[in-house]
């Protein structure tokens, strides 16, 4: 049985799953591009149009749509798993929105770097500099001193292109010592539980303060991160089942994602402080923050400043129950 193509010739479902475990292993874009010319055919000049509209301002409503579209798609298919026309579906909307989102990824990049091709990288100066306020050694994260990182940031010459160097090595933020201490004071002796915890810094920082803290993920970012033993691997679900925790933690959890609805459906949470985007479209699914209640949330304005370096316009989002709140 053939399978009508999606920029390649499929042949059955074994063909279509081949498909999809290439493409769950996060190809590059250019890779995409090479394997799907027609689905870039569509993107292309959508993501061209977007930008003569408004320039990158506009990517949030591209961004927004590839998401729901991915959203829309992998709902099927777990509603309708190792179907077959389920899956030849599927297939060419999830290879559109995954290079719609890398596009994306793209074109903040050289926004934010003035570099279009090519390779960027720090000068010896502010290379050096960066390494010894923000990295205890290679990419290994430490608190950061607020005192002394506004004074070095207002010098460095090349403060936009720290954060897309970085995040490809799935670094969102880096966490200010103020920050950790505020954090493991509200969090004090309860159990704590970080969910897509990465390569577990901020789980590591926190135990330091004294907290009782279990870093977990699901690890799917291995061709980008070196999990430490530290950090278990589970998804957000199985790890608050097994942890049963009172306060959980989340940092740049991704946008529209389907596991921090599982934080406010867990009896035992009482407190869930997330660090993150101001911007919905950045980070957290802010649908859920909205449709759950049985939490009072706000923005902290004082635990957001912490979050460095600032052009990241984060936002520290304080989850507390509602039954408990007088507690805190």
């Amino acid at each position: 049985m053939h399978v009508k193509k999606v920029g390649r010739q499929l042949t059955g479902q074994s063909g279509l799953k081949e498909e999809f475990f290439w493409l769950n292993a996060n190809p590059p874009l250019h890779e995409l591009m090479e394997r799907y010319p027609i689905e870039w055919q569509q993107v292309g000049p959508k993501l061209v149009a977007s930008l003569e509209g408004g320039g990158v301002h506009m990517l949030k409503g591209f961004a927004t749509e590839a998401k729901s579209l991915e959203k829309t798609w992998t709902d099927q298919l777990r509603k309708n798993r190792n179907n077959q026309k389920t899956l030849q579906a599927a297939l060419p909307f999830l290879i559109r929105s995954r290079m719609s989102l890398l596009a994306v990824d793209k074109c903040l990049f050289s926004a934010a770097t003035g570099v279009v091709t090519g390779s960027v990288r720090f000068n010896w100066f502010n290379g050096y500099v960066m390494q010894k306020l923000l990295f205890r050694r290679d990419l290994i994260r430490k608190p950061v001193s607020l005192r002394w990182f506004r004074f070095w940031w207002r010098v460095n010459s090349q403060k936009r292109i720290l954060m897309p160097l970085v995040q490809k090595k799935g670094i969102y933020c880096f966490y200010s010592r103020a920050l950790i201490k505020a954090l493991a004071e509200m969090i004090g002796e309860r159990s704590c539980l970080e969910i897509a915890a990465g390569d577990g810094t901020l789980s590591r920082f926190l135990a330091e303060e004294g907290v009782s803290v279990t870093a977990t993920d699901n690890q799917s970012w291995q061709h980008a991160i070196d999990y430490p033993d530290a950090v278990q691997h589970m998804e957000a679900k199985q790890a608050l089942q097994q942890h049963h925790p009172q306060v959980v933690v989340c940092s740049w959890p991704p946008p529209g994602n389907n596991f921090e609805r599982q934080v406010f459906s867990t009896k035992s949470v009482q407190l869930y402080m997330v660090i993150g985007s101001r911007y919905h479209f950045a980070s957290g699914n802010w649908g859920d923050y909205a449709k759950q209640g049985n939490f009072d949330y706000t923005i902290d304005p004082v635990l957001s400043r912490f979050v460095v370096p600032p052009e990241l316009e984060s936002a520290v989002i304080i989850f507390r129950k509602k039954s408990l709140r007088h507690m805190f």
